[in-house]
């Protein structure tokens, strides 16, 4: 059993951490400033990271095509997402590996015809444009995806798309082109086929895209629109793959997805923990450094074997991606996908008890942090589900 990183892995997280260390964190602080007048659209400073990433040979390192992306494989990638985590309001994007785009890129590349590769696979691989999935539904229990009521009916040569859709990630920002929606096209049949993937974009008559969705008073870069498609008339070519695949296309494109999660969450921990230790060093209560209190060292043991433990995971669920695929992988993905979120929240929630009452406002990411880890709770499946998942599994062995 090895646990050495590839050389190419290595390679490019000595690269990525010189472009953290040079631009991306002393970057933050005016990009922090300048989102208050821009809203969801890219800040300044974001789109001159963008440029100094391509330039430097870091994009679009999440997708393992060698014909779309750089060829890593999962595992050599985790290290690299995790690098990306620490700073997560700027590395991800900056690099163009940041959800949703990340996720519907390996979508166009997996079932997208050529003509859909052209035209918006290209155009996101090269950062020119970004977009958003249309799948969660505000009417329902989304987590149980044969619960979708928004409809898309064919009818000759286009589909007729009706229905409303939330926590659509990214649809807020005017650089926002296109949406993977996916709704019911044919009721009659057995809920796996129900469902299609189709392209809409952004400016067809019909789409509205009606509010942006806060995170615990966040408001992240993109927002998370609440969309209505009324009538939205699309040509029959749009669909991806073929009708009836949208449920097959869904699981496959989540599985890496969630772990890209859990990979950048690990970085955020451990940005966190960086701060918890460096805070407790750096303060005095009761007459000693609060490093020295017994309750915190056992905080800071405590949170660096929960880091371990989950980064393990991460990596076998990685390794497995890579070797046999994401169905085989399903248990470890659902696994990992409630220990990730987890693990960052305790080890978040310690290094705000550490920093007092600053550790609660704007004068740390940390906040921001623990809203980011707590909503990955819900988004991408929430945690029962994917306890039920596990739990199913484990109790088939027994059968």
């Amino acid at each position: 059993m090895d646990f050495e990183h590839s050389k190419r892995s290595m390679k490019y997280q000595k690269r990525l951490n010189a472009f953290m260390e040079e631009l991306v964190y002393p970057a933050e602080t005016t990009h922090e400033r300048e989102r208050t007048m821009a809203g969801p659209e890219a800040t300044a400073t974001l789109r001159r990271l963008k440029t100094e990433a391509q330039e430097r040979g870091l994009w679009n390192l999440f997708l393992p095509s060698e014909e779309w992306g750089t060829g890593l494989a999962n595992v050599e990638y985790a290290p690299l997402a995790e690098i990306m985590g620490r700073s997560i309001e700027l590395a991800p994007e900056a690099t163009n590996c940041s959800a949703p785009d990340t996720g519907n890129m390996e979508v166009l590349a997996d079932f997208g015809s050529r003509e859909q590769q052209q035209d918006w696979l290209v155009p996101l691989l090269n950062g020119e444009i970004r977009s958003c999935f249309a799948m969660t539904e505000p009417d329902v229990a989304s987590s149980d995806p044969r619960n979708l009521a928004a409809t898309a009916e064919r009818r000759g040569d286009e589909y007729r798309i009706n229905g409303k859709k939330w926590w659509t990630t990214g649809a807020m920002s005017s650089d926002c082109k296109i949406a993977i929606f996916m709704g019911v096209t044919d009721p009659r049949v057995e809920p796996r086929r129900r469902y299609s993937m189709i392209l809409v974009p952004m400016d067809t008559a019909g789409v509205e895209v009606d509010r942006d969705l806060s995170i615990f008073g966040f408001h992240e870069r993109g927002g998370h629109g609440e969309v209505s498609f009324n009538d939205v008339r699309v040509p029959a070519s749009n669909v991806i793959a073929d009708e009836g695949d949208g449920y097959m296309i869904a699981q496959a494109r989540l599985g890496p997805g969630r772990i890209h999660h859990c990979m950048r969450l690990l970085g955020m921990a451990e940005r966190a923990f960086d701060l918890m230790v460096a805070r407790a060093k750096g303060r005095s209560a009761f007459g000693s450094a609060i490093a020295d209190k017994g309750v915190v060292r056992d905080w800071i043991a405590e949170a660096r074997w929960r880091l371990e433990q989950a980064r393990l995971l991460v990596l076998r669920t990685a390794w497995l991606l890579d070797t046999v695929g994401n169905r085989a992988a399903r248990r470890e993905i659902s696994a990992i996908k409630v220990v990730a979120p987890r693990t960052a929240l305790w080890v978040i929630d310690r290094a705000i008890q550490v920093y007092g009452g600053a550790g609660v406002s704007q004068d740390t990411p940390l906040p921001r942090m623990w809203a980011a880890a707590r909503t990955l709770q819900i988004a991408d499946g929430p945690d029962e589900v994917h306890n039920m998942v596990v739990a199913r599994r484990e109790i088939g062995r027994y059968e």
